[in-house]
């Protein structure tokens, strides 16, 4: 009896020894599995934030004369110009003279050559001081300009700062280039009309004829057609070298 007893406890001991393998085996062999099942699994892919592209800033265009660097300067423009206003300066001194005295008589030569003269001094001063305000800066109407640079003020340049101003015209040069090159076109104007009266004219009544003239016909007309605001200008009316503004208004 004890035997068998005996024999039971070994056999129940080696079944239970054995079916504990067989657990422990499926065991692995199912992790076993699932690892590779977990390494063949495509890799997911990595969460990124979008990345926001900030829009360009655009500059809005300008609209009056405007203080800018002088790196937006170039000296290529500045240069030409400089150039162009000593060539149309040269088209009044002495080549409007020269033309109109040797239409006269003898001795009207000097004071035929004197009026190319005095329209040069007299319209240099009035554009300085209040001719190239009213013609080149927007006022409150399109019909004349403002006050803005009476005597040139507001036409700057700090050197500190290396700072510049420029017309919403021509900005790549300095207001000052771009002041003196159409000064040069309101003193040819005048000097264009003389030759009409040549002969004619007493010398004051043509000082005082220029001054007036200068600033209520040409200041005027200027604005119309070659500032931005000018009614003419917004109907689309272009004049690139003084037909209307020059020629047809003298």
């Amino acid at each position: 009896m004890r035997f068998v007893t005996t024999t039971l406890a070994i056999t129940c001991l080696f079944l239970s020894c054995a079916t504990l393998s067989v657990f422990a085996q499926d065991t692995s062999e199912s992790s076993v599995s699932s690892e590779v099942s977990d390494l063949s699994a495509p890799a997911a892919a990595p969460i990124v934030a979008p990345v926001s592209t900030a829009a360009p800033v655009v500059e809005p265009p300008m609209t009056k004369p405007t203080l800018v660097s002088t790196s937006k300067i170039s000296a290529g423009d500045t240069a030409w110009m400089m150039v162009s206003t000593a060539l149309v300066l040269l088209m009044t001194i002495p080549g409007v003279a020269l033309f109109y005295t040797g239409m006269v008589r003898k001795k009207n030569v000097l004071s035929t050559m004197a009026h190319s003269f005095a329209a040069t001094c007299i319209v240099s001063i009035l554009w300085v001081v209040i001719g190239y305000s009213l013609a080149f800066t927007p006022g409150a109407s399109p019909w004349l300009g403002g006050f803005d640079r009476f005597m040139l003020q507001g036409m700057d340049f700090i050197r500190e700062t290396g700072m510049v101003t420029v017309h919403h015209v021509a900005q790549t040069i300095p207001e000052s280039v771009f002041m003196m090159f159409q000064m040069t076109f309101a003193i040819i104007t005048p000097a264009l009309i003389t030759g009409a009266f040549a002969e004619r004219m007493k010398f004051s009544a043509l000082v005082v004829f220029i001054t007036f003239w200068s600033l209520l016909v040409y200041a005027p007309v200027a604005h119309w057609v070659w500032e931005p605001t000018g009614w003419l200008a917004s109907l689309g009316v272009l004049d690139f070298a003084g037909g209307t503004v020059v020629h047809i208004n003298a």
